[in-house]
Parts: structure tokens; C-alpha cells; sequence
């Protein structure tokens, strides 16, 4: 089963400042404003390396330049490898939903297998372009800045026990970022708590939480070295961050649907169509479409909210959910049940049209965790409509990957994201 490995990390030293001036959020909700504004606080922030190029590109000159400001950064130490190998601990407090929450796991090489192995597995769908990007930064820096966030099994809690021990000291980096995310590390270098936590998790399955295009990209990526360079460093693993998911700080938020561009949309049209599969509660405001949206997943119901503009929120509840077998009958219950898989099949595939290559380009639909942003998307008259979601459950998304199956592209998103810049792996 899953095999991790300690290793020296890449950290920044105290010549380069402030730890919370020099990490950054995921390269793939950076914009080309806010990579700006990163910089601006610290020409060191590790942005420059993790996205030197907004929106990837064909050509490999803005990853070469990523490259050569790493080699700097190493000469100038402002940028260091740990001399010993360690596993870190991570932890995370942040506010959601009203409550408060707490994530801890560890971050740790982990061995790269094929999917087909069963041992690491993916739950959704992923987009080419970002691959692409990936690869190139890879090709060139041979370094992992960021970590793949994965979620294993631990029901006796002994793996949580091990690294809460760890981490009962001050941790050896701490900030908390804009969003009052607390970000806190702890560097473990103990050869017999590492061997511990490698025995108990070398019989368990991963479960790629966020990250996909990252492990796929490893995979691309070791498969490249073992073709064209002599050595291979550790380009036989990947790091990733390893969560509990049994863990209650555990938080999923949805990811709305924005459709746009479509030839021809009818609001009444679509209303009498949903009827065959949905009750449809046409004419809502916002709050009763949302109150309407959280009675549904609280009670087990599959159900989303359509926005048309003009405070129009109409609520659609599937009043069969045994219906999808006839559309998906080679797929299991879990990938049937999910709201969105309910949502792309009988209302985006066969009644706006919109087939699983187009979804898949974003074509005519595109994606976001912001409810207001999808609203006012609509309202602005820059899309025909919008779907307001539920969040997918953990269990579901479980439940789908040891099916060895995907959900559909951006069927979650796990708040918060695993800032970038704590550790970091040099392949070479």
C-alpha cells in the first residue's frame, strides 16, 4: 500500500523574512493582480517560482526564469535544505460554516503508483492545459513547491496519535495568512516517530483530495526523467500532505455552475423539461432558495438552485434518484447519487446540451466557489444562468474513488487550501 518517505525539505531561511510575506495560495487561484501584490510584499515570495506564468504556457521561458531565480535563491540562502530527514507536521485553524476548525496531518514524500495499482486514487476529473503547465515548471526547476493534499483512513486513531505527540512543542514556523487562516509546522526529525508513522500507514490507500493535476503531472514527470536524464533524485515520489478523514475539521464547499454563451435559453423551457425528473419550486428570492438548498442536504436529498437574474431562484429536487440508473448503469451508486454527477447528466447534458468534452474545455460552462460571483455573472448578463450547490460530502467522495471512479471536474473544493512556501522538495 502506500509507501512515504522522509526527506530533507526546502525552507526559507531568516535572511529572506517574514514566513508569512513568502508563502502564497495555490498557483491555480492566483491572479495575475494578486501574484503582483504578493511580490510587492516580498520580492522572495515563493510565488515567483509556483506560478511564473499566469495561465501556463507553450513556451519555456518563464519556467527557465523560475529555474534560474531558484538556483539564486539557493546561493543567496535565501532558500535551504534541512540537513536531516523529516516528516512535517502541519496544522491549520481557520473559521467556516459559522464554527471553528482545526487540520492537522504531516507532509511527507509519498511513492508514486499508477492509479490502476489501487493504492493512491483520484476522485475527479482534470483539465490538460493545467497539466501542461505543471509539467514544464517541473522539467525545469526539478523541485515540488507546493503538496498534493490526500486523505487516508485512521479509525483507531493511531497515526493522529503519533503526530499529535510530535507536535506538542512550539512549531518551527507559524503565521496566519489574509483569510485568518493560522498556518503552523513543525519539523519532526526522530528516526523511530518516522518509521512509526511510515509502519502504520504502509497498509493504507490515499485518497487525492485536491491536487489531481499535480499527481498526474508526477507521474508525467518520472516517467520523463526515467527516458531522458541519468540520475532520478526522488522523482520516484511526490509530496503530499496526509489528512485523517476521520478528521472533524475536515471542510468541503461547493462548486457552482456557471453556464454561459448558450445559443438558445429559455427559462420556462427549462422549467417544463426539469419537470420530468425534479419537483421544481420556480420563483424564490435568495434566501428561501438557499434555505430550500440546505433542508435538501440535511435530509439526503439530491437538489440545486437555478439563478436566472432578476431574483429569480428556482429550487429543483430529483424526486427519484433510482432515474440515474438508466443514465449512468455502469457507474456505482456513490458516482450516481452525487448531486453534481445528477446535475450534469439530466439537466446540463440533456437539456442544455452541453456534452462532457465541452464541460470538460469550458466551453459553456465554467466554475467558482463563490456563490456571489456566480450570481452576479448572471445579472450582469455575461451568462444565461447559474446552479447553486450543495458541498460534496467526504464519504462520497470516499466512496467514489475506492469505486475506482471520477466524479466530474471541480466537484469539490476543500477549504482551507495548503498554503504554499512552508517546505518544499528539490527532486535534484
Amino acid at each position: 500500500m502506500a509507501e512515504i518517505k522522509a526527506f530533507k525539505g526546502l525552507r526559507y531561511t531568516e535572511k529572506a523574512g517574514d514566513i508569512g510575506q513568502l508563502c502564497c495560495p495555490p498557483y491555480d487561484i492566483i491572479n495575475a493582480a494578486q501574484r503582483d501584490a504578493l511580490i510587492a510584499k516580498n520580492p522572495h515570495n515563493l510565488i515567483r517560482l509556483e506560478l511564473p506564468v499566469i495561465g501556463g504556457s507553450e513556451d519555456m521561458a518563464p519556467y527557465k526564469d523560475a529555474a534560474s531565480t531558484l538556483r539564486q535563491w539557493l546561493d543567496e540562502d535565501i532558500l535551504r535544505r534541512d540537513e536531516k530527514d523529516c516528516i512535517y507536521i502541519y496544522e491549520m485553524d481557520f473559521s467556516a460554516l459559522g464554527g471553528n476548525y482545526s487540520v492537522k496531518g504531516f507532509v511527507s514524500l509519498v511513492k508514486l503508483e499508477p492509479f490502476s495499482k489501487g493504492v493512491i486514487l483520484p476522485h475527479e476529473e482534470t483539465l490538460s492545459k493545467a497539466k501542461t503547465d505543471r509539467f514544464n515548471l517541473m522539467k525545469a526547476t526539478g523541485c515540488n513547491f507546493s503538496q498534493i493534499y490526500s486523505l487516508y483512513m485512521d479509525g483507531d486513531g493511531s497515526v493522529m496519535s503519533l503526530i499529535n505527540s510530535a507536535s506538542a512543542g512550539a512549531p518551527d514556523s507559524a503565521f496566519t495568512d489574509d483569510d485568518g487562516v493560522s498556518h503552523k509546522l513543525w519539523c519532526v526529525d526522530d528516526p523511530e516517530i518516522i518509521s512509526a508513522v511510515a509502519a502504520k500507514m504502509s497498509d493504507k490507500k490515499l485518497y487525492i483530495a485536491d491536487g489531481h493535476h499535480r499527481y498526474e503531472t508526477a507521474l508525467n514527470y518520472q516517467k520523463y526523467v526515467s527516458e531522458n536524464l541519468d540520475e532520478t533524485g526522488t522523482s520516484d515520489y511526490v509530496t503530499m500532505m496526509l489528512v485523517n478523514m476521520e478528521n472533524d475539521g475536515l471542510v468541503v464547499f461547493p462548486t457552482h455552475r456557471i453556464v454561459r454563451d448558450l445559443p438558445y435559453f429559455d427559462y420556462n423551457a427549462v422549467c417544463e423539461k426539469c419537470g420530468e425528473y425534479f419537483n421544481v419550486t420556480p420563483y424564490l428570492n435568495r434566501e428561501k432558495g438557499e434555505k430550500g438548498l440546505e433542508k435538501a442536504y440535511a435530509e439526503g436529498r439530491k437538489a440545486f438552485v437555478l439563478f436566472t437574474g432578476d431574483n429569480n431562484y428556482t429550487l429543483l429536487e430529483l424526486k427519484d434518484v433510482s432515474v440515474m440508473e438508466q443514465f449512468i448503469p455502469s457507474g456505482s451508486k456513490a458516482l450516481r447519487e452525487l448531486d453534481v454527477s445528477v446535475l450534469h447528466t439530466l439537466v446540463l447534458e440533456r437539456i442544455f446540451g452541453i456534452d462532457k468534452e465541452n464541460m470538460a474545455n469550458q466551453k459553456n460552462l465554467t466554475y467558482t466557489r463563490s456563490a456571489d460571483e456566480a450570481l452576479a455573472e448572471v445579472d450582469a448578463k455575461r451568462a444565461n444562468c447559474a446552479f447553486l450547490l450543495n458541498p460534496t460530502r467526504v464519504e462520497e467522495i470516499r466512496d467514489v474513488a475506492a469505486a475506482g471512479e471520477k466524479m466530474p471536474q471541480k466537484s469539490t473544493y476543500f477549504y482551507p487550501k495548503l498554503t504554499t512556501g512552508l517546505v518544499m522538495n528539490k527532486i535534484f
